[in-house]
């Protein structure tokens, strides 16, 4: 399959406060490389990169076309092993557009808001060193039911990412929450799988329309 959505290898979730290794996730990164030597994805095209959330959308291709979408996200990742195989699966296919979502898995491992950003902060900063003209979008860290302990933190971290987007017009910031509340600020239990953390098929209904139309303006005025 052309964007690797079909590689989902399985890895075991981290506990609170445990730390990451990134070679845990060397057998997935294995699979995306040798997908691209068969099938290798559009050079200069639109990169889904982060962990579960965006791993587990196995219907992005079709509803992002005829975007030239891919996705090369590992579940249970924390921004540090995005950063780690960054020079694997990011800069390797220097995509006009690149649709981020990692910092969950950061805030389960106990880091606060301002280390999430800054990591963020990096990986765009070795983006935009080799690739200048490329525009990164960060989608909002989920507030989902089972971070309702940890929403503090996942709110101060997307407000620190949202206010430096605001100050590059490289870095655009997505915010999917609204979309997984109900009129009366509760949690849309029905979108989520039974963890309360990852989601069901019309939750990416609802990521669609929101992500959507914000990635057709970039790429239509790249």
């Amino acid at each position: 399959m052309r964007n690797g959505c079909a590689l989902l290898v399985l890895l075991p979730a981290l506990s609170w406060g445990q730390a990451a290794k990134p070679e845990r996730f060397a057998a997935a990164i294995e699979s995306f490389l040798e997908s691209d030597k068969h099938n290798p994805p559009p050079k200069g095209g639109i990169l889904f990169i982060g962990s579960s959330i965006f791993r587990q959308w196995k219907t992005l291709e079709q509803q992002m076309a005829p975007l030239p979408v891919f996705n090369r996200a590992f579940g249970g990742s924390q921004t540090n092993d995005i950063l780690h195989y960054m020079d694997q699966v990011v800069l390797p296919y220097a995509p006009k557009i690149i649709v981020y979502y990692c910092g969950s898995n950061d805030i389960n491992a106990g880091l606060e808001a301002e280390a999430i950003a800054q990591r963020y902060a990096t990986f765009a900063d070795r983006v935009h060193a080799r690739l200048p003209e490329t525009r990164i979008f960060f989608v909002a860290i989920n507030r989902a039911p089972q971070k309702r302990a940890k929403w503090d933190v996942v709110d101060a971290a997307n407000g620190i990412v949202e206010r430096r987007s605001r100050t590059d017009r490289r870095l655009g910031y997505i915010d999917v929450n609204p979309a997984l509340f109900d009129k009366a600020g509760q949690p849309r239990l029905e979108l989520y799988q039974k963890d309360q953390l990852h989601f069901l098929e019309p939750a990416y209904a609802e990521f669609t329309a929101i992500i959507r139309p914000v990635i057709e303006r970039a790429w239509n005025t790249r």
